[in-house]
């Protein structure tokens, strides 16, 4: 299956249902001694990644219904809400599926920067998916390459998007990889993780 039948053939809404079916579990999966443990994502420990995963999931729901977001408030510390934030996680993930799943939702432009609401749910998808991956890697949990129609989606999305990511510093810049290496280890070099991070 080719990029373009990836995005003919699947909308965001339900490319963000096999992306939560493989979230939910690690999250679930994080024990309380691991919440400080480091992350490939340099800036945040397994704590604050999950907390900005929560900010990012109740942000792009608003995005997908068209109304504002703002990114740059602090996250809050769900995780230090209780100790059902696991759950609360899962339900919030429910509710991206759901609303970039609803009519319209990837119609026209949406955020501040008015940018193609496709391009803006691939956003989400990359987040639930890329930010889940260190998560994994983080806790010492198994993360294999995600469904073959989400790794064309985000290639294309990252391709897109990556100039003024790394501009923003929200991509580093690109990890060179093996030869032989699998798209899912291209597209996680792309926004400057290493694939083999232990």
């Amino acid at each position: 299956m080719d990029t373009n039948t990836a995005k003919k053939t699947y909308g965001i809404g339900e490319l963000l249902g096999t992306a939560r079916e493989r979230a939910v579990p690690v999250v679930r999966g994080i024990a309380d001694p691991a919440l400080g443990a480091a992350t490939p994502c340099a800036e945040y420990d397994v704590k604050e990644l999950v907390n900005h995963l929560f900010q990012v999931i109740a942000q792009f729901q608003r995005l997908a219904a068209k109304e504002p977001s703002d990114f740059g408030e602090v996250a809050a510390d769900r995780v230090g809400e209780g100790p059902d934030w696991r759950e609360r996680f899962a339900v919030e993930a429910d509710r991206l599926v759901s609303a970039w799943s609803a009519p319209g939702a990837e119609e026209g432009t949406t955020g501040a920067m008015d940018m193609p609401a496709r391009l803006v749910g691939s956003m989400a998808l990359l987040d639930l998916t890329v930010h889940v991956w260190d998560l994994a890697r983080a806790t010492g949990q198994e993360y294999g390459a995600p469904d073959e129609a989400v790794v064309a989606e985000l290639t294309g999305a990252v391709a897109e998007l990556a100039p003024t990511a790394r501009k923003m510093g929200v991509f580093g810049e690109p990890v060179e990889v093996a030869e032989g290496a699998s798209a899912f280890e291209r597209l996680l070099a792309g926004t400057g993780r290493d694939p083999r991070w232990v």
